[in-house]
């Protein structure tokens, strides 16, 4: 088991498949031109599925592939094809863009969960966000994994004076559809210009629920970033990620795997530690493994404060959300 200083062992893996994206959402990359790392510079494909093995072999249970976008990658299928074989729950975040070509290497490796980003249910808002006239491509492709019995969650990142008065148009969609909706309070990296003052809180978004609809809570597992609620009568339900608010560091088991080999054992870590290079020498990289996750801080990376208006986001030593993975 690959356990830290305070005793949480660490069964879950993030791997950032790539830092490049056919989407261009301010929140999630720096504003400035942005140069994507060369491809010699990221993990190969013998090279992630070396390390996923390594880490399915010392405990880790679940693995999420992320980006940027996984799917724009080249190889994407032939390494979700691989992964698909470890044994291990093997679950994805995308933009949703490239599903319909990609739904059968996904059923084939075994992916039951999809988590799709959606930040809007507005045509040309979608367009302001990402920069792509794509809206219809993405919510049809969400019906196709509905209709081949996969689940999904819709990733909502909720700003104020963008989309909070979307919130129960989102809870409305689940009322006939089997889908969770889940609303991510907006967190400071690198270059995405975060004040406390865009962001709405956990306390705020169910406030606005409460309006129109009942609300229940649901118990949720040991590890889980979100909160999670139901409303009767819908086939749906929704969860808040509340990780400015009320943040679920004490019981976090999540490790995360950047595209260029980087080892984070937080998303807020001001450090990280190089897999990818140690494995190139042929070097073995538990011990690295070890010592990186040993020393992940108590909460939040150890760099911010518990009260998020006292946060300054400038001080914060990080990575772009893009190039950490989602």
């Amino acid at each position: 088991m690959i356990t830290d200083s305070f005793g949480r062992v660490h069964n879950y893996l993030r791997i950032s498949l790539t830092d490049n994206c056919n989407f261009r959402c301010f929140y999630c990359m720096p504003e400035e031109e942005y140069d994507f790392t060369p491809a010699s510079r990221l993990m190969q494909t013998n090279e992630i599925i070396k390390l996923a093995e390594i880490f399915v072999a010392n405990g880790v249970k679940k693995i999420r592939l992320t980006g940027g976008e996984p799917l724009v990658r080249k190889d994407a299928a032939q390494i979700i094809a691989a992964l698909g074989k470890l044994p291990v729950e093997l679950v994805m975040t995308t933009n949703g863009t490239r599903i319909a070509e990609m739904l059968p290497v996904l059923k084939a490796a075994g992916i039951k969960t999809v988590n799709i980003s959606l930040d809007t249910l507005q045509p040309e808002k979608f367009f302001m966000i990402t920069r792509r006239d794509v809206f219809h491509q993405v919510r049809s492709n969400i019906e196709l994994l509905l209709q081949h019995k996969i689940k999904v969650k819709v990733n909502v990142v909720v700003m104020k004076g963008l989309n909070d008065n979307e919130i129960n148009d989102f809870i409305g969609w689940t009322k006939f559809n089997p889908i969770q909706v889940r609303f991510i309070e907006f967190m400071p990296f690198s270059g995405n210009k975060w004040t406390s003052n865009q962001m709405y809180a956990l306390d705020e978004i169910l406030a606005v629920i409460e309006q129109d609809f009942s609300v229940l809570p649901v118990k949720g597992d040991a590890h889980d970033t979100a909160k999670s609620f139901m409303i009767p009568g819908h086939e749906g339900s929704f969860a808040v990620i509340s990780t400015m608010t009320h943040p679920f560091c004490s019981s976090c088991n999540r490790m995360r795997l950047t595209a260029d080999g980087k080892l984070k054992n937080c998303l807020f870590s001001d450090n990280e530690t190089d897999l990818l290079t140690a494995l190139r020498k042929n070097e073995d990289v538990i011990p690295l493994i070890q010592s990186a996750i040993w020393s992940k801080k108590e909460a939040l990376g150890g760099q911010m404060v518990s009260d998020f208006k006292k946060i300054d986001a400038t001080t914060i030593q990080n990575r772009s959300m893009i190039t950490i993975g989602g």
